[in-house]
């Protein structure tokens, strides 16, 4: 994985984390920050763990 990518994750993961912070202390709502970070740990882990698999021969009939 590119380097970019990985500083890209790392900071949208740090921003999700402080606006739940900020959600925690009431600044923000809640029902929002939370499900915000649950989305961007999940599409971090899934780009994370991606793979090209293999989805069979295509039949030319």
């Amino acid at each position: 994985m590119k380097i970019a990518a990985v500083i890209i994750f790392a900071v949208l993961v740090l921003v999700a984390f402080l606006m739940n912070l900020f959600g925690l202390m009431r600044l923000y709502p809640l029902y929002i920050t939370s499900p915000l970070l649950f989305l961007v740990i999940f599409f971090v882990i899934k780009s994370l763990f991606h793979r090209r698999k293999f989805k069979g021969f295509k039949s030319y009939h």
